[in-house]
């Protein structure tokens, strides 16, 4: 069992920034009050599930339960302001046969302010009753805490990569964004290479894929990422794959029309912007380079 008093930010693998919005929403006063750190704990949980690649609502549906609050504890060392930057640090300590027990901290820098117990309990969503927790949800949380990967990254054809491909294009491009779905499929796909990553559970969590239109030049496209889990390095991953498989084949360049939304996003990789914006689908685009022999 963790002793509290003795916890430091190298005993957690997951560690979280508390959001400035979250923490100017609930204080009362200058001092952090009990209210602030439990929200504070509860948000990290959210982001723990997100660190796993398990996109909660899904996840719990496959799982067929639901996970409740049975206990929630905090122990005070230290006082936080409304001004500090705090982190929360969050692990599974320990799971039994249908409860999980969470440990976690606040930090502000290295100094260990507030301790906190979380204990969950894994259950049928209907009758509220007992389960015990699946294997396979057991097996990612050792695992996480381990240290070992959270997802798969397969890159392929269409013909072995096409079914969790399309299931989360059409998630994201055809019922999030709207866009048509003759418009988001088309007879490249089977020419393509794709890339696909599935979380644990095997559910998809980005994809994207590339084409070649002229030899040399490479053009990604179709680069998605399941919409709670975006921000996770997801769909950096699916971006570096294929990167990786364009220099493989000798690729030059690599070009693509990145949404408007996500031009920052491509920019960090790498990719400058060419030409003139435009509108593509009804969402403005900007096409986007990066040179690969350079």
């Amino acid at each position: 069992m963790t002793t509290y008093c003795s916890l430091t930010r190298t005993d957690f693998r997951f560690i979280s920034p508390v959001k400035r919005s979250i923490q100017s929403v609930i204080h009362v006063d200058s001092n952090l009050n009990y209210l602030s750190y439990t929200t504070y704990f509860d948000t990290a949980i959210s982001d723990y599930w997100r660190a796993l690649a398990l996109p909660y609502e899904a996840t719990f549906l496959a799982l067929q339960g639901d996970l409740y609050v049975k206990k929630a504890t905090l122990e005070f060392h230290a006082s936080a302001r409304l001004d500090d930057q705090l982190v929360v640090a969050l692990k599974c300590e320990r799971i039994g046969n249908a409860s999980m027990l969470f440990t976690g901290a606040i930090f502000r820098g290295e100094e260990h302010l507030i301790s906190g117990e979380l204990v969950y309990v894994f259950a049928d969503p209907v009758t509220q009753t007992s389960r015990p927790v699946p294997a396979s949800l057991r097996d990612i949380l050792l695992g996480y805490e381990a240290g070992q990967a959270m997802t798969e990254v397969a890159v392929g054809d269409w013909q072995t990569l096409g079914e969790g491909a399309r299931t989360l294009r059409q998630q994201v491009f055809v019922q999030e964004q709207q866009i048509p779905i003759e418009m988001e499929q088309d007879a490249f796909d089977e020419t393509a290479l794709h890339v696909l990553v599935r979380n644990r559970l095997g559910l998809s969590v980005a994809t994207g894929r590339l084409l070649q239109p002229a030899p040399g030049v490479g053009q990604i496209g179709r680069l998605a990422v399941h919409r709670v889990l975006r921000g996770s390095q997801l769909g950096r991953a699916a971006l570096q794959a294929l990167l990786a498989a364009a220099a493989e084949r000798g690729d030059f360049e690599l070009m693509l029309h990145a949404q408007s939304s996500a031009q920052g996003f491509y920019a960090a990789q790498g990719f400058a912007p060419r030409g003139a914006p435009f509108v593509e689908a009804g969402i403005s685009h900007i096409e986007m380079v990066r040179r690969l022999d350079e």
